[in-house]
């Protein structure tokens, strides 16, 4: 059988305050026509569906339609589990709905198994589905021992025990798969898996999922790897770079053929639906940038702008480059560091107000001069402090 493994869409996510909605809907178009095209009979989604627990109604919506999407409107099987940025109750509320298109929602850990019977090949799979277990999920206390070592060890035993009881039902002439959202040691993170527990007491061991599964489907980590160990185990990573710490990240989605008793066949899918994020360093100064932009460089692409100046960048020439590229999120003037020879200390005392608020905006920004308008303003707030004093 055909099996397509995803994670981490992050619906509902905005970068800088821009929308990622428009780039979200093109994936499930994208991954729409791969399941597809790629003859895809079984779909493990392997948490984070969402950003937030209280996601917007569009995400949710777009969520909805790519289920009925995926599962062909019932004729494919679909499995999705709660990651840690999911509400899994709000994740499950639609499970009896969802159920009847073939597809199986799983907000909190529980003690089962699922079972699909694959037309295409007559195979069985077998899923064990574990959202992410963190101890409130899990409802029980892993250890009464505040030490992050002793806690560490405590939840892996316990993810471990957990995955051995479920792997009882794996049969010799079954698919067995195993699907979870966490961190397991020795997987690398990026900045943008934001506020999530990766690595402290959160991690498990990778012998705590090898227990019978011929494929583990995990969730979390952003960017697509694989982790060491005797069994497949497998982040898929997330479809779009959601931080500047993922840029130059080839984003993708995987397929396993797979039979019973058999070590999968894996292929990574890259996917071209995400606008890309992109670092420019700009040491030619504003010259530079605009040579860029009518080269037509990174068109799509969000863009982290560092520019080196001789002279204070206005608001007026920033406000040019974001007309000229919607896609500009940072513009972070480089001013040259200050000659020696002026910076040669002098007693704060024989300065006037107005010089000594110049240097410390020189030394705060790296030598830039403040606008007039702004030393204006912080004399005439400095004034009405002095009278507020007296």
């Amino acid at each position: 059988m055909r099996v397509l493994h995803t994670a981490d869409w992050h619906f509902g996510r905005t970068l800088e305050g821009r929308s990622r909605l428009p780039e979200q809907e093109a994936f499930i178009d994208e991954l729409a026509a791969i399941v597809r095209d790629q003859q895809i009979d079984l779909v493990l989604v392997a948490g984070d569906i969402y950003d937030s627990v209280n996601p917007p109604a569009a995400a949710e919506q777009l969520f909805y339609d790519a289920l009925a999407r995926l599962s062909d409107q019932g004729s494919r099987p679909v499995y999705v589990i709660a990651g840690n940025h999911d509400h899994p109750d709000r994740l499950a509320a639609a499970a009896p709905l969802a159920l009847k298109l073939g597809v199986t929602l799983v907000g909190l850990p529980e003690a089962r198994v699922y079972k699909s019977a694959i037309k295409r090949t007559g195979e069985t799979a077998i899923v064990f589905a574990l959202p992410y277990p963190s101890e409130s999920r899990l409802r029980e206390l892993l250890s009464d021992e505040a030490e992050e070592g002793l806690l560490r060890s405590a939840y892996s035993a316990r993810v471990k025990h957990i995955v051995q009881e479920q792997a009882r039902h794996y049969r010799k002439d079954t698919v067995n798969l195993l699907m979870s959202h966490l961190y397991v040691l020795g997987g690398k993170e990026t900045e943008s898996e934001r506020p999530i527990q990766v690595g402290g007491a959160y991690t498990v061991d990778t012998e705590a999922l090898t227990a019978g599964a011929q494929y583990v489907a995990l969730g979390h980590l952003h960017r697509p790897q694989y982790i060491r160990s005797g069994t497949m185990i497998r982040y898929s990573g997330s479809p779009l770079a959601y931080s500047f710490s993922e840029a130059g990240q080839a984003k993708s989605v995987t397929i396993l053929d797979i039979k019973p008793g058999s070590v999968p066949q894996v292929e990574e899918i890259f996917l071209s639906s995400g606008r890309p994020l992109v670092e420019w360093k700009a040491k030619g100064g504003l010259a530079e940038v605009h040579r860029w932009l009518d080269e037509g460089k990174d068109p799509t692409a969000w863009i982290d702008l560092e520019i080196h100046l001789q002279e204070t960048m206005s608001l007026e020439q920033i406000h040019k480059l974001r007309q000229a590229r919607d896609g500009f999120l940072h513009i972070r003037p480089v001013y040259p560091e200050l000659q020696p020879e002026a910076m040669e200390p002098v007693s704060a005392s024989r300065l006037p107000m107005d010089e000594l608020f110049r240097r410390f905006y020189e030394r705060q920004t790296g030598g830039a001069q403040p606008e007039p308008e702004l030393v204006r303003l912080f004399l005439e707030l400095l004034a009405e402090e002095d009278d507020a004093a007296v």
